[in-house]
């Protein structure tokens, strides 16, 4: 008997082992260096998290002034998120995303020494143009390296990435900023500037040509197309748009956590080191659980796991409102953050699936967009309703969204067609070379012709 047990024993552990190889294998060297830039910067992600604390514990603003600065912030990455697309696709992924964090390095370093509250504002707005001006460019060249069959696991690999740093950054800064703000803002300014070098010297450009590899005849016609892909086709793609307008609902709500959550916390008299230890439970489950979570779901249907995600989300901020201890407050947050687990993974695979070739920094951009804009409303949303009507009307608006948002995306994705071909359903392989693809019927694969003519990805389906 006692030899079963043992070889079961060991049994686990390698399975573990393996699973963890399988997750990570397969990947292509560029994907692990921007891994790294997507780590080092979010090592430092600081400011945007405790910005709200600042202003009220720290400088004595009303949380309806800290509300105002969110606002701006928010403002900035809606001015910049389309127009880094168009600079993704026409500049290039890797010039962009140099850019934008060069600029983020200076502006917040900036932010820390500002002390009139007009001058806050201001700043607050480049910080927060500058901060998302690299985001598009990410996503895009995540795109260009990563084979289709491996971007959802990509996808997760790098979401971990950033929360792996956030468990840290949360956690770390609750504590410095017991001794001091000012430390906050320059330790951001300084690891953003390492993630800065890390895409110079080890990132090499990934924006497909035109006329380049693509000179196949199943790609040309993607390749042809390229430059009809403008801002004006992202907006007249309804199904895509329907997803941004989801996700803009979505974003509404895991924003609380970074505006609305500290100010409720710190009017119940919480203290900005018991909101560090609360918010950094959203980094350590991500961490513990996001690769685990994406080999569950990654061939499951779209649509059960968007709209149980968006459950989940709007439920676990609904749950906040019951909340009167460090305990109960990080339950909720475990809750939303299980929604988040399963939605980042799966909604980014739909996103890419919905992208031309030659048009993901513009799509991209438009996608970023909603998060820019609901960086832009949250504040002003979540500052004015606690205000006037309190914290607990608030958290039960969060579940009343979360339900329609998951309404909807059970209504999208119903009327999607097509199925997902082996593989990812595109003669794509990473790097440079076209992804041509198209839309099928569902009984059948596409055509080398219908692929050609749309540079698209097909939707999976979901029965």
């Amino acid at each position: 008997m006692s030899a079963p047990i043992g070889g079961s024993r060991g049994r686990g552990p390698s399975r573990i082992r393996r699973a963890a190889v399988e997750s990570v294998s397969g990947l292509p060297p560029q994907f692990w260096w921007l891994w790294t830039s997507t780590l080092v910067n979010r090592l430092g992600a600081f400011v945007a998290t405790f910005l709200a604390l600042y202003l009220t514990v720290e400088r004595g603003y009303s949380a309806s002034y800290a509300g105002l600065v969110g606002a701006l912030y928010g403002l900035g990455g809606v001015v910049s998120s389309v127009g880094a697309g168009v600079l993704t696709d026409r500049l290039g992924r890797r010039p962009t995303m140099l850019i934008g964090q060069v600029s983020t390095a200076a502006s917040v370093a900036l932010l820390g020494f500002m002390t009139d509250p007009v001058a806050i504002a201001v700043v607050a707005g480049l910080v927060g143009m500058a901060t998302n001006a690299s985001r598009p460019a990410v996503q895009a060249m995540m795109a260009d390296i990563v084979a289709p069959e491996d971007r959802v696991r990509a996808f997760s690999l790098n979401y971990w990435a950033i929360n792996l740093g956030f468990a840290f950054s949360s956690t770390a800064a609750g504590l410095i900023a017991e001794h001091g703000y000012l430390a906050l803002f320059l330790g951001e300014a300084t690891l953003v500037l390492a993630c800065a070098l890390v895409v110079f010297f080890k990132l090499p450009e990934s924006r497909p040509e035109a006329g380049g590899a693509a000179d196949d005849p199943a790609s040309s016609g993607a390749a042809a197309g390229a430059e009809r892909v403008s801002m004006l086709t992202v907006l007249r793609d309804g199904r895509f748009m329907t997803v941004v307008g989801l996700n803009l609902l979505l974003a509404l709500l895991f924003q609380q956590a970074y505006v609305s959550m500290p100010v409720s916390m710190g009017r119940a008299g919480f203290s900005s080191a018991d909101f560090g230890l609360v918010i950094a439970v959203n980094g350590v489950l991500i961490v513990l659980l996001q690769i685990p979570v994406t080999r569950f779901i990654e061939h499951r249907s779209p649509a059960v796991l968007l709209v149980g995600s968006a459950l989940l989300a709007g439920y676990g901020f609904g749950m906040t409102a019951l909340a009167g201890s460090v305990a109960l407050y990080a339950v909720a947050v475990a809750v939303w953050t299980l929604g988040e687990i399963i939605n980042s993974p799966t909604q980014m695979g739909l996103v890419i699936r919905l992208s031309p070739l030659h048009g993901r920094g513009r799509y991209q951009g438009m996608y970023a967009l909603s998060w820019s804009v609901a960086s832009l409303a949250a504040p002003l949303l979540g500052g004015t309703v606690i205000d006037r009507y309190g914290p607990d009307v608030l958290w039960a608006g969060c579940a009343a969204v979360g339900t329609v948002a998951a309404l909807g995306y059970g209504l999208l994705l119903r009327r999607l067609p097509g199925k997902t071909a082996p593989s990812g359903g595109a003669a794509t392989v990473a790097g440079n070379r076209a992804e041509p693809a198209g839309q099928a019927p569902a009984d059948a694969a596409p055509s080398t012709d219908e692929r050609a003519e749309t540079g698209r990805a097909e939707i999976p389906s979901t029965s």
